[in-house]
């Protein structure tokens, strides 16, 4: 039996039982209200901490959290789960995009986060210290944003514990999407990256883009957590068969080095998004001013996951992902691929798994 009851701040779950509400987190010069669905079952099973709305105009994850929380009843979970549908208010109310509007910053460049630093790494801390930190298991869950196409994928991290790593591995195979990138170091401000570091099972699962509103891809990705969910052993299984995974490793982020209009070469069908080589022609940012065009030339092999489809673009933002079929040769010669998106490194202090 289960005797434990589910807290996080002020919001309790008795074992049996499910609790939904908000619960405040000061973030010093501001408070949010963090929305939260706690799912206690009666029996001992693994605790799964699933997030979205880690950022703004990522509209299919929080309709796909919301679903689930309407769905999860207590006698039917083993362990507990709790699901946070929108983790950072400012950026999905007020923002809509990455970075938050309160401080410009990016919260999935800074976890784990500082309890002393701006508001944006306030949450993150937050986040981590109320919800992340406890869990066996984290998901977050996200998609291609207002301006961005992406082909679905799950990915995460290798951190060289075997038992971890194959775990993780299993984990991201379960929830029927046929991509699975990992990056071949838990480094970075991610969430998944730095809850990784700490020794939790952690994915992110991107499907979805161009943030849009998509009743479909929302029960589908409810389809797959429940899957996960099943694999985990959190719900019973059922007679499903597995997804077959292909599995990637990043090769290149390709960032832009001027401000101005975007015209990429490739298509925006995130069904025929193909493969590239290094020195292929990505695309030109034309200066609106004087025409003057800068082109933008693929730096590694790989196949494009996901890309810029906003028209304007500055200098420093992210117009597409490659990655390439995993060999584990690769492992040998991890610093020639870039991750994209890595943000902030790890403090080098900090020696927790």
């Amino acid at each position: 039996m289960n005797n434990t009851t589910l807290s996080v701040g002020s919001l309790d779950a008795r074992p049996g039982t499910k609790a939904r509400g908000t619960v405040r987190a000061d973030l010093g010069t501001l408070t949010v209200d963090i929305p939260l669905t706690l799912v206690n079952g009666t029996r001992p099973g693994p605790r799964v901490v699933i997030t979205a709305g880690v950022h703004g105009g990522e509209f299919t994850p929080i309709d796909a959290a919301a679903r689930l929380t309407a769905l999860l009843e207590p006698g039917d979970v083993r362990g507990q789960v709790i699901v946070c549908p929108v983790a950072n208010p400012p950026a999905v109310y007020q923002g809509r995009l990455n970075v938050s509007p309160v401080d410009g910053v990016n919260i999935n460049r800074v976890f784990p986060g500082d309890p002393g630093g701006g508001p944006t790494e306030r949450l993150a801390a937050w986040l981590f210290a109320h919800l992340v930190d406890g869990a066996d298991v984290y998901v977050d869950l996200h998609c291609g944003g207002i301006d961005q196409v992406l082909r679905d994928f799950v990915g995460y991290r290798l951190t060289g514990d075997p038992d971890l790593d194959k775990a993780t591995a299993e984990l991201a195979g379960s929830f029927g999407v046929e991509d699975v990138i990992l990056g071949l170091k838990a480094e970075g401000g991610n969430s998944h990256a730095a809850a990784a570091r700490r020794g939790i099972s952690a994915v992110l699962v991107e499907v979805g883009e161009l943030g849009q509103r998509d009743g479909t891809t929302a029960r589908r990705r409810v389809d797959g957590l429940l899957r996960a969910l099943r694999h985990l052993g959190v719900l019973d299984p059922d007679d499903s068969d597995p997804t077959p995974v292909r599995e990637w490793v990043w090769s290149a982020g390709v960032t832009a080095e001027a401000t101005g209009l975007w015209y990429p070469e490739f298509s925006f069908d995130a069904d025929v998004i193909g493969e590239v080589a290094e020195g292929d022609l990505l695309g030109r940012i034309v200066d609106p001013a004087d025409g003057r065009e800068h082109t933008v030339h693929a730096p590694a092999d790989g196949r494009i996951f996901y890309a810029m489809h906003g028209l304007t673009v500055t200098q420093g933002d992210e117009l597409a992902a490659l990655a390439v079929p995993w060999n584990p040769d690769t492992a040998r010669r991890h610093d020639t691929l870039r991750t994209p998106g890595l943000g902030a490194a790890p403090d080098e202090t900090d020696h927790r798994p």
